[in-house]
């Protein structure tokens, strides 16, 4: 009997000793991924599309345009091209743009 429990004894400290051991394995294990996963993240710019940047306005058209615009109709209508009629028409196109 001596023989049998002194198998026993060793069998449960050859596994216990296996048992830690493997723990500790898995332990520094994952303590080293989650290290280099920090490390990842730490380093990476996050990406750019994920920021929304706000809408841009339609460009207006610049006052100078409008005011060439009407001299050109002015013109037009001085020498006769446009009706009284057509000129307002145009006027009232190119002050509402």
């Amino acid at each position: 009997m001596p023989g049998l429990l002194r198998g026993v004894a060793r069998t449960a400290i050859v596994s216990g000793t296996a048992t830690a051991v493997s723990n500790r394995v898995s332990r520094r294990q994952r303590g080293r991924w989650a290290e280099q996963e920090r490390a990842q993240y730490a380093t990476t710019a996050p990406p750019t599309s994920y920021t929304q940047q706000p809408p841009t306005p339609p460009p207006t058209p610049d006052m100078t345009d409008k005011i060439e615009q009407l001299k050109q109709l002015g013109d037009l209508k001085a020498q006769g091209v446009l009706t009284e009629a057509e000129f307002e028409q145009q006027k009232r196109r190119v002050l509402e743009a």
